[in-house]
């Protein structure tokens, strides 16, 4: 099936459960300083505002995209948020593919195209990811939140290149 598109998923900076409740946290700091604060002051005003404002920022980010994955004719482009350069990696150069934790910690900060300490990562939210090897030593690490279907589609496509 030349052309067709063997995996493609969208990844969304509002879906973060962590950043969602940070924001919260925030809006919920401005409305208790709010009902703690003189009445008819123009401060208590502000303060309601940057409450709903946040819940509002909150709402919108859930349309916000940060990371498009696509697998299509043996490459893996990722499509960044707004002016982000689109990667494409071939997947004919992969030499392994694991299935990993992404990392120990809760609080995930959402990156694309990050180069650190000789892995490649690009990440929005979930707890697993995608370690794709190179011939080079090179690592990707590919969060996603379907990792089965992901990992089952990148070993059939390198199969093919195999063969």
């Amino acid at each position: 099936m030349e052309g067709s598109t063997a995996f493609h998923e969208k990844q969304y900076l509002g879906y973060s459960k962590y950043s969602n409740l940070r924001r919260i946290i925030l809006a919920l700091f401005f409305f208790v300083s709010y009902y703690f604060s003189e009445p008819n002051h123009r401060s208590a005003d502000v303060l309601f505002y940057m409450g709903i404002a946040t819940l509002v920022l909150s709402a919108l980010l859930m349309y916000v995209l940060h990371l498009e994955t696509t697998m299509q004719n043996g490459c893996l482009i990722f499509v960044g948020l707004w002016t982000a350069r689109k990667v494409k990696i071939d997947l004919s150069v992969i030499q392994s593919v694991e299935l990993i934790s992404y990392t120990k910690y809760y609080v995930r900060r959402p990156v694309y195209n990050l180069h650190r300490k000789g892995r490649i990562h690009f990440y929005t939210r979930g707890k697993d990811a995608l370690l794709l090897t190179d011939k080079d030593g090179l690592e990707y690490v590919v969060g996603t939140q379907r990792p089965e279907e992901f990992f089952e589609s990148v070993k059939i496509e390198l199969e093919k290149d195999v063969r």
